[in-house]
């Protein structure tokens, strides 16, 4: 039995890689922007399953729930993917340190499963990039022609 795989087998895995990474991205940040309307604005039973919101700008929740309505939004239109992505795990690790750790050592004693996930998906993102779909890719996209073109060299005066 071969030790690698067949040609066309990873040229399948290859050609599917762009469009596996755009839908992870956008599912991670669509369930992130629902985490963060939930929190924010009572909808998809509210702050903790409970309905509620959370205070106006109460520390740290507010905050939490605000980065993840915005960076989720974010990462899921693939704008800023990379800043915006390394920002909402960071907020999760934080979230994980200060409210799960606490109660036990392992996430599925603590409560902490969402936020461990969370955090090392958006790391997976911002490490791997938005993928070939995305807004970043739009907006950055040159023309060959532009592409083409010498940057123009200042002179000097002096």
């Amino acid at each position: 039995m071969p030790a690698h795989r067949p040609t066309h087998t990873r040229q399948a895995v290859d050609a599917a890689r762009p469009v596996v990474l755009t839908a992870f991205r956008i599912v991670v940040g669509l369930l992130f922007i629902c985490r963060g309307a939930s929190s924010l604005f009572g909808v998809l039973g509210g702050a903790k399953g409970g309905g509620g919101t959370i205070p106006l700008g109460q520390w740290p929740g507010w905050w939490a729930a605000l980065i993840q309505l915005v960076g989720g939004a974010l990462v899921l239109l693939g704008a800023g993917t990379r800043v915006a992505a390394l920002l909402c795990s960071g907020s999760m690790a934080y979230a994980y340190f200060t409210v799960h750790q606490e109660h036990a050592l392992v996430p599925l004693q603590n409560g902490g499963e969402l936020a461990v996930m969370f955090c090392w998906a958006f790391l997976a993102i911002a490490v791997l990039g938005s993928g070939p779909y995305a807004l970043d890719r739009l907006l950055t996209r040159r023309t060959p022609a532009a592409s083409a073109e010498p940057a123009a060299r200042p002179t000097s005066t002096v």
